[in-house]
């Protein structure tokens, strides 16, 4: 095979599947840390995800319902990181990566039995009209609706965050927890809320993989996408566009290695396997020039007596 032999569109289709799974886990945790909670179990919820989404896809035979047992299975884990920061003041990080090794412990156990078992398929949505558009049709218009799901997600998280009072008083609550409890605002029941929202979107970007992309059960299928998703956010200075084109970019060079490794190229395979992740970071630090999105309670526990 040759690298000539590389389809273009098909190509610029994979890298929004694969940018997908790490735009919805990005996009939750873009939430979460805005309400200023650091949750570092990102991993560990994607994974949980990844195996509730399987186990009752398979058992039920419904892929819909497969994807919402994974909001449910990441959101309840992050319920349990939750607990731990909001009522018993836990310290976040530690919190964060004991929860992505009980996820990944969690999701090791649950899974076993469900190795080479074939989940039922997802369909693929073809949009009338718009998926016979030449070039762009192929790309955009015949992807499933979880993809859909993903960038609606994005757009509807800017602009709740940007125009509505609800994204102001999240906003307010990660800038400074005190004044926004002055002020009467609910500091620990908001960030639950924002926490359990992350934890949905975690799961059903590991459902994602587990699904749809790699329609199978492996343990550890996440592979770090959950910690390239922690650092999309920071790096993309707290900006949901910033977190769309990350998504992309890791999408596009992880689908590129994968079709040079399947052309042939004298490249080492252990080179072109790290380069999604090197090159992200690469670009995702020059990125961080602006980082004037951090919020500034980021990290720190609220308590109403403080």
């Amino acid at each position: 095979m040759e690298i000539s032999s590389i389809n273009p569109i098909l190509l610029l289709a994979s890298l929004i599947v694969a940018a997908t799974p790490l735009l919805l886990a990005a996009i939750g945790e873009l939430v979460v840390e805005k309400s200023g909670v650091l949750n570092l179990g990102v991993e560990g919820m994607m994974i949980t995800g990844a195996i509730c989404g399987f186990a009752i896809s398979v058992n039920t035979g419904s892929p819909v319902l497969g994807l919402l047992a994974a909001a449910v299975g990441g959101a309840t884990l992050s319920l349990l990181f939750a607990v731990l920061t909001q009522f018993a003041l836990a310290n976040q990080v530690a919190s964060g990566l004991a929860l992505t090794l009980f996820g990944l412990g969690l999701s090791a156990l649950l899974g076993q039995g469900y190795q080479g078992v074939k989940p039922p398929a997802f369909p693929h949505v073809d949009l009338p009209i718009l998926s016979k558009i030449p070039v762009l049709g192929p790309i955009l218009f015949t992807q499933d609706f979880v993809v859909y799901l993903a960038f609606f997600l994005t757009l509807g998280t800017w602009a709740v965050l940007k125009y509505t009072r609800a994204g102001l008083i999240l906003r307010a609550v990660g800038e400074n927890h005190d004044a926004a409890h002055a002020l009467g605002y609910k500091v620990v029941r908001i960030r639950v809320m924002a926490i359990l929202f992350g934890g949905a979107c975690a799961g059903l970007g590991g459902a994602y993989i587990s699904l749809i992309r790699v329609p199978q059960w492996t343990e550890g299928m996440t592979a770090g996408i959950g910690w390239i998703a922690l650092a999309l956010v920071v790096f993309a200075s707290w900006k949901p566009w910033r977190v769309l084109l990350g998504a992309c970019l890791f999408g596009g060079v992880n689908v590129l290695q994968l079709n040079l490794q399947a052309a042939g190229v004298a490249i080492p395979v252990e080179y072109l396997a790290m380069s999604p992740y090197l090159i992200t970071i690469l670009v995702l630090v020059i990125m961080s020039a602006d980082r004037s999105g951090a919020p500034a309670s980021l990290g720190r526990s609220f308590h109403a007596s403080n």
